[in-house]
């Protein structure tokens, strides 16, 4: 067990299966006290049992109201917070020419509506906390376009815009906010999309094409460079978009 977060406090939403899970599981094993956000309650409230001292809260991030309330009741029980990981995500894989306005609005809802909520109800916080820090997993699909991607795609663009912005205004407080920008991680997600491609291996073949290390990424991996992000070991950088993909040529 090592000791990188030891005496901080972190959010992580998405906590209850890939990279969000991935993440607090290691921010655990570095010491950290975690609250743990999820609207999947079996799954969050099972993580939080396995990584002791958790706290699992079951909310919706697209719903302002009842998410503030209950990130600032859970921020007060804690006694503060030091970092945040905003790692709630979907993504619909389904051409424009298909796309209802609904299914745009889901996905944006809990891609970009979601970080800004989550990290409006904890800005307070993470701003009396001096050097703490905010993660928002954003994506390679936010760097370059991806054809069925297109709401995925403009929701991971504008977090990553969002992170930038949230940096230059941070800066003030010792708070520093950054992005992670995975390629394809084998997730929930991620398996989810490949089933719907009515051609699973084929899917999977056409996404390892892109990189040049000819594999999926590992949720693991991901959860190392965002535990990297929230210490001091990378304290001169804020507002970075950081690619964690294999060398994916669409970038």
């Amino acid at each position: 067990m090592g000791t990188h977060m030891k005496g901080r406090t972190v959010l992580v939403t998405g906590a209850a299966s890939g990279i969000g899970k991935a993440c607090a599981t290691l921010f655990h094993a570095e010491g950290a006290r975690l609250i743990l956000l999820d609207r999947d309650a079996e799954r969050v409230q099972a993580v939080a049992s396995e990584l002791a001292g958790s706290e699992a809260i079951v909310v919706d991030v697209t719903d302002p109201d009842s998410t503030s309330d209950c990130i600032q009741r859970a921020i007060a029980r804690a006694g503060g917070l030091n970092g945040l990981v905003n790692a709630a995500g979907i993504s619909r894989w389904v051409s424009f020419d298909d796309m209802s306005f609904a299914q745009w609005r889901e996905v944006m809802a809990v891609n970009l509506d979601g970080p800004m909520i989550v990290t409006k109800a904890a800005w307070p916080a993470l701003k009396e906390a001096g050097g703490a820090t905010i993660v928002n997993l954003a994506s390679g699909a936010g760097l370059q376009p991806r054809e069925r991607f297109s709401a995925y795609c403009a929701s991971k663009a504008g977090l990553i815009l969002l992170t930038r912005t949230l940096a230059m205004e941070g800066a003030a407080h010792k708070l520093r906010v950054n992005a992670v920008c995975p390629g394809i991680v084998m997730t929930p997600m991620v398996e989810r999309n490949l089933a719907l491609s009515g051609d699973p291996q084929a899917a999977y073949q056409r996404y390892v094409a892109r990189n040049r290390m000819g594999r999926f990424g590992e949720a693991d991996e991901i959860a190392q460079a965002v535990l990297f992000l929230s210490t001091d070991a990378s304290s001169f950088m804020t507002g970075s978009a950081v690619s964690i993909d294999g060398g994916s040529v669409f970038h």
